[in-house]
């Protein structure tokens, strides 16, 4: 894929500053986020394969958004965990650097799309509920989800393969915890202008791409939900959408401060801090975000619960 243009053929990883007692405290700090991650994202997963209750298009999209939480933060943490224990630098070869970096933006981009039809299926249940079966059928989600895992994985082939084809002749030393793009294009003697303004233009094209139908379905839900006449059912209303709300504030706005600036070469530090928002700590609090505002989930996990109990006792 790069033949000799490269000029590299493996990358070190500075990954976190500071002293080795303090790399060890982050590696139990980010040791706890991602095994509650994986624990918790995989609980959503099982209930909403196996719970009756759940069976509807918005948990058959957040069972998928689960799915995505565990392998984005599976292609990033599991290596900077083992950079943290490492005394020096950590090396990674340039075919795992080139696959975790297409991983990582092609989950990301799938993400997204999701997010983006998570919030209009949000609109049709709240400002359309009669036609929502019939609208939100089976084949249509199944279409959705299939469609944006596929533009996810093409629309980022043409990116890294660009970004694989610049030469990293000044050194080889990556500094974040992760093939961080910005940081590879701060690595090449080419000139990245042009490709950094592609890159920039691609981004926005990701983000607004799904934040527009976001908008636009938030704006109308809004709307119906101002115009129920009691309290209760306001809060019933918007109780529907708080969960896919919060997650996409959360996701959105670390994202755009990360990719969506014409610069991608920005600070080390800058960019380390965001992409441990992306990375970690989002993929983290999705769980409890979706879990903690919705009686559905509440009930489907206590009554699982139950059951492991009563198993457990016979």
């Amino acid at each position: 894929m790069l033949g000799n243009h490269s000029g590299a053929t493996e990358f070190y990883l500075l990954g976190f500053p500071g002293s080795q007692e303090l790399r060890h405290i982050f590696f139990a700090i980010f040791f706890f986020f991602y095994s509650v991650t994986l624990v918790g994202n995989m609980v959503i997963i099982v209930i909403v394969c196996v719970d009756r209750r759940l069976k509807s298009p918005m948990y058959f999209f957040l069972g998928h958004l689960s799915a995505l939480e565990i392998l984005v933060t599976t292609i990033i943490v599991p290596v900077m965990l083992w950079g943290l224990l490492l005394p020096g630098m950590q090396t990674i070869s340039l075919a795992a650097c080139v696959t975790q970096l297409f991983l990582y933006l092609s989950l990301g981009t799938t993400e997204f799309a999701l997010l983006g039809a998570m919030a209009v299926d949000r609109y049709v249940a709240v400002c359309n509920p009669l036609r929502y079966n019939i609208i939100m059928n089976n084949h249509t989600c199944i279409w959705v989800v299939i469609v944006s895992w596929v533009f996810g994985f093409l629309f980022q082939i043409w990116p890294v393969y660009a970004t694989f084809q610049l030469t990293f002749c000044k050194s080889n030393v990556v500094n974040n915890f992760f093939c961080d793009r910005g940081q590879l294009l701060k690595l090449s003697c080419n000139n990245t202008l042009f490709i950094e303004f592609i890159l920039f233009l691609m981004a926005v094209f990701v983000l607004f791409g799904s934040l527009i139908p976001t908008i636009i379905s938030y704006t109308y839900i809004i709307s119906t939900i101002l115009k129920i006449p009691s309290a209760s059912g306001r809060r019933r209303a918007f109780s529907t959408c708080a969960s896919h709300f919060t997650c996409v504030v959360i996701g959105y706005g670390s994202c755009l401060f990360l990719y969506v600036k014409p610069k991608q070469t920005q600070a080390a530090d800058y960019n380390r801090v965001v992409s441990l928002m992306v990375s970690v700590v989002t993929p983290f609090l999705n769980p409890f975000i979706f879990t903690l505002r919705n009686d559905k989930v509440i009930e489907a996990l206590r009554d699982g619960a139950k059951q492991c109990c009563q198993v457990f006792r016979n």
